[in-house]
């Protein structure tokens, strides 16, 4: 077997969205995230990647295969910020679907919460 034969990094990570332009613009004016990618593809389809500023992974908001379903799901992305309490309220202030307060467990877990982009799909925020 090669020593080349191995992974490098994680890519992205793909959350099947139906509404592209609403979806991005949520990732990139509320949440702060830049468009990386956006090029057309198949019939008629939209690959879109968002990434963090100064950050190697995306996540690729793209049409959900013909037939699945998208929206609502548990996408087991997790954000890291270092200022929790100023991250809730904001995204709260601008009518981001948050849960109702901050989790705090207790060490190690760390405080945390969950929100809703506009199709659904669950995040998870940690500091």
């Amino acid at each position: 077997m090669s020593s080349t034969a191995h992974v490098n990094k994680i890519a992205n990570v793909v959350i099947p969205v139906t509404d592209q332009a609403r979806v991005v613009a949520f990732y990139v004016d509320t949440l702060g995230f830049d468009k990386r990618v956006d090029e057309p593809f198949g019939d008629n389809y939209r690959w879109i990647e968002v990434g963090l500023p100064d950050q190697e992974t995306t996540i690729a908001l793209a049409p959900p295969p013909p037939g699945a379903p998208a929206g609502k799901r548990e996408t087991g992305v997790t954000l890291q910020t270092d200022d929790i309490e100023a991250y809730y309220a904001r995204l709260k202030s601008s009518g981001v679907d948050v849960d109702a307060e901050i989790m705090r467990m207790g060490g190690p877990v760390p405080p945390m919460f969950w929100f809703r982009d506009p199709e659904g799909n669950t995040l998870l925020v940690v500091q």
